[in-house]
């Protein structure tokens, strides 16, 4: 048997158990499907009003740097001084990077972070989300977020095929429209009565029946700017009426018990003793 000698052996130390504090969600938020009618209405209509208004992100196509050698250096400098000309004019019919109309790209919140920006604001009028989305979390915080600002919202499969390609961009996961779109109210008001009202427990409301309100007192011979404020003032005055009153019915909401599976004491908040510090005695 082979001894082990006298100061060499080590204790192994435990392993310390990380511990993370979660609270779980007992309610499940789901988007309402939209029918096929109404999906293939909806990507028209944005397809028909995006074509006509025009806009579109302009990029610069990047080029890959290879190594080259030494030959092939030198007849690219022979060609560069054939071609100068050339360049010169392609240059000038080449169009700007960036958004071909930079106002109308300011009427649209494109991307999930710029739309839950401006759903906190209380700035959309409408919101549309890509049934793409994986995974659902990216998209799922914005229903609670939509229902409780009085935004109609819905999930439109096919959202980011048919209009990514169309604004020059790769994938739209998120698109509103702010409540300053006057190039878009003709397409909200389409777009508005094909989405299905999102169910929240906590608000007993539906986006539907402000939306049907605001376009009873709205005239037809308003302008878009007066019919977009209209709409933006109607949201928000039913959303202080809500808040100010009380009586709301709860009678049928029902909030389940949260379920403990395991409780472990976390070793780094227990408080030790302080340690009393030696005084140093001066010889």
């Amino acid at each position: 048997m082979s001894v082990i000698p006298q100061g060499t052996a080590t204790l192994r130390k435990a392993k310390k158990i990380t511990v993370k504090t979660c609270l779980d969600n007992p309610f499940v938020f789901q988007w309402k499907t939209i029918n096929g009618e109404d999906m293939h209405f909806i990507l028209q209509t944005l397809e028909e009003k995006i074509k006509h208004t025009g806009l579109k992100k302009i990029e610069t196509p990047r080029k890959k740097k290879r190594s080259l050698t030494k030959k092939q250096m030198e007849k690219k400098c022979d060609a560069s001084t054939n071609e100068l000309p050339k360049e010169e004019e392609t240059e000038g019919h080449r169009q700007k990077p960036g958004w071909t109309d930079i106002s109308i790209r300011r009427q649209l919140a494109i991307g999930v972070n710029e739309v839950t920006k401006a759903l906190e604001k209380n700035e959309l009028l409408l919101l549309l989300v890509c049934k793409s989305a994986k995974p659902a979390m990216i998209t799922s915080h914005l229903i609670q977020l939509s229902a409780s600002r009085a935004t109609p919202a819905g999930q439109v499969p096919r959202l980011s095929e048919t209009v990514a390609p169309l604004l020059g961009l790769t994938s739209i996961l998120a698109l509103g429209f702010k409540k300053q779109s006057d190039k878009f109210t003709e397409a909200i008001e389409a777009i508005i009565p094909k989405i299905p009202a999102l169910e929240v427990p906590w608000f007993q409301y539906r986006t539907e029946e402000s939306v049907a309100h605001a376009h009873t007192d709205s005239s037809e011979n308003q302008e878009p700017e007066e019919l977009a404020e209209e709409l933006g003032n109607e949201l928000t005055s039913q959303k202080r009426k809500r808040t100010e009153s009380n009586q709301l019915d709860l009678s049928h909401v029902i909030l389940q018990p949260l379920k403990i599976k395991k409780l472990v004491p976390n070793p780094n908040k227990i408080k030790k003793p302080p340690r009393k510090k030696r005084k140093a005695f001066s010889a």
